[in-house]
């Protein structure tokens, strides 16, 4: 089996549509897909209503979070959507996202960039605005030469020059709702550091005695030493060690695919799964 756990659509800030998503997984080879856009579960009913034979669909969601100052994504997967107090806290937090990403549009004109909001808002379209919107235009003015250039200190990396703070969960409270909600976490790109500033150790050692499920392992943002480290991290701390593309469409040169998890690190994540099941698309995708 070929999984990939983390992927984004149009409905937060990929450029595949979810019907499109699911399509290209099944031709990149998936046996299973996460939609997991940030703070939103928006493309869900497209995406499954989508499914290809053959692709199972695992419904999730990136959550913005914030620990000590430093900012951090929380993957939620298989999680009731309409549990309530989950669901409040997703909808504060992209309520938040337009006013966040017009203060980084204000910035970046304060330091010469004539970026407008409604060049921004049109990038967005209907989906949930966030930072790689602000990026594609900093690429379509030749301001960078590429999404992930945007994203250092310079621009919109963490305490960049243009960053502008959001609500955020704190992610002991992310834990605690995602379960109650019957979903797994999965703490995303952990040791990014191109983004900027990553947790410590130490406070992912507290996240897991918290009831962290996983940590993502292999991403395009870890080199192999960061991998080796993270993978012993996670025998260390009982954590499931998980692999992911965190695709964006044609945001990012990542290829849907292009990092995996094991079956059987998946096959734990469903069973330890309560809120929602896997959906096999027509014609009967298997289950770990």
């Amino acid at each position: 089996m070929r999984i990939d756990l983390h992927t984004h659509s149009t409905a937060s800030d990929g450029t595949d549509t979810p019907a499109e998503l699911v399509a290209h997984a099944a031709a990149a080879g998936l046996d299973v897909v996460a939609l997991t856009d940030h703070d939103t579960v928006g493309g869900h009913a497209e995406a499954a209503a989508a499914l290809p034979e053959g692709l199972t669909l695992v419904t999730g969601a990136e959550l913005s979070c914030r620990i000590d100052g430093i900012g951090l994504h929380m993957l939620a997967y298989l999680f009731d959507p309409s549990e309530p107090e989950l669901a409040r806290e997703r909808e504060l937090v992209r309520d938040d996202r337009v006013p966040r990403a017009q203060t980084m549009v204000a910035k970046l004109r304060e330091l010469g960039v004539p970026v407008t909001w409604d060049q921004v808002a049109r990038i967005a379209g209907d989906g949930s605005v966030g930072r790689p919107h602000i990026a594609t235009a900093l690429v379509d003015l030749g301001v960078v030469e590429t999404v992930s250039d945007a994203f250092t200190p310079a621009w919109l990396a963490n305490g960049g020059r243009a960053y502008a703070e959001k609500h955020e969960l704190d992610p002991f409270d992310a834990i605690r709702l995602v379960k109650a909600a019957g979903g797994v976490t999965v703490f995303a790109h952990p040791l990014a550091v191109k983004r900027g500033a990553v947790v410590p150790e130490a406070a992912i050692a507290r996240l897991a005695a918290a009831g962290l499920d996983g940590i993502e392992v292999d991403h395009m943002d870890h080199d192999e030493p960061t991998r080796a480290r993270l993978r012993g991290l996670a025998g260390d701390l009982g954590l499931l060690p998980t692999g992911s593309s965190d695709y964006h469409g044609t945001r990012k040169t990542v290829q849907i695919g292009e990092y995996t998890t094991d079956p059987e690190i998946y096959g734990e994540i469903t069973r330890r799964a309560t809120g929602a099941f896997p959906v096999p698309g027509a014609g009967g995708a298997h289950r770990a």
